[in-house]
C-alpha cells in the first residue's frame, strides 16, 4: 500500500527515553508509599498521557497522587533527560531521506517533548508538524491525537503510517483507522516489554536501520 503522510511517535520510537521515564516515576511512587514494578509501570503509565496514567494509578491504590505529583515528575524527568537521553539510533538518518511528507503525535507534553526533540537534535525535521494530547480531549489509545495529526496535514487516517512502540500507541492508531508498524528498537522493549497477543500480528522492526530500508523499498525514503 502507498503512504501519503508518515507519523512517529516520539518516546521510545524517535528517542530512547521510556526508562528514563520508568526509572523516576517508580522513585517517586515509592516514596509516596505507592510501589509500583515495571509490570504496573508498563501497563498504567507507559505511552498514556500523565492524566490518563495518574487516573490509572488512583484506581490502583486507591487514592489519588498528591497535586503537586505531576510537576514534580516533569522536572525530575526532565533533568534526568537533560544528561542521559539519546536519540534512537539511526532515526536521524531516517528523516534526511524521507521523500513523503511526514509528523508527530505523542502523550508527551509539550515542554518534554521540546526537550526531547532539542537534546536529540531532531527539532528541525518537526518545526510546525507535532501534536501531543495536550490538544485533545482524550490521550493514547484513543484515536484523538492521531486523527488530529492527520487532519492538521490534511491526510486521510487511511492513508497514514504509523510509527509506534507502546501498546496505547498501537491502539490509538488502529483505531484511528491507519496502519501501524510496531517499533522494537527501544531499550524498554529490549527489557522485555511485549506487545499483547492480540497485537503481535503487526509488523514488527527492531532497528532504524531496518526502518531505513522498509521505507526505501516501500518508496518512502530515498535510498
Amino acid at each position: 500500500m502507498e503512504f501519503d503522510l508518515i507519523i512517529f511517535d516520539c518516546d521510545g520510537v524517535l528517542v530512547d527515553s521510556e526508562m528514563l521515564s520508568a526509572g523516576v516515576l517508580m522513585g517517586m511512587m515509592e516514596e509516596e508509599g505507592l510501589p509500583i514494578t515495571v509490570d504496573s509501570f508498563r501497563a498504567d503509565f507507559l505511552g498514556r498521557s500523565f492524566a490518563s496514567a495518574a487516573k490509572l494509578a488512583e484506581e490502583r491504590y486507591g487514592r489519588a497522587l498528591p497535586e503537586e505529583f505531576q510537576v514534580r515528575y516533569r522536572n525530575q524527568l526532565l533533568a534526568k533527560m537533560r544528561d542521559n537521553l539519546k536519540p534512537m539510533e539511526g532515526a536521524t538518518k531516517v528523516l534526511q531521506n524521507l521523500v513523503r511528507p511526514h509528523c508527530l503525535a505523542t502523550s508527551s507534553s509539550p515542554q518534554r517533548l521540546e526537550l526531547s526533540l532539542s537534546i536529540s537534535r531532531l527539532a528541525p525535521f518537526f518545526t510546525g508538524l507535532c501534536t501531543t494530547a495536550s490538544e485533545v480531549d482524550h490521550g493514547k489509545p484513543a484515536p484523538d491525537v492521531f486523527l488530529l495529526a492527520a487532519a492538521k496535514m490534511k491526510t486521510d487516517p487511511d492513508r497514514c503510517l504509523v510509527l509506534e512502540d507502546s501498546e496505547m500507541g498501537v491502539r490509538a492508531g488502529l483505531a484511528a483507522g491507519m496502519t501501524v508498524w510496531h517499533f522494537a528498537g527501544g531499550a524498554h522493549i529490549k527489557a522485555g516489554y511485549a506487545l499483547p497477543p492480540d497485537l503481535q500480528h503487526l509488523h514488527r522492526i527492531e532497528h532504524m536501520q531496518d526502518v531505513y530500508a522498509e521505507f526505501c523499498s516501500a518508496g518512502l525514503c530515498r535510498g
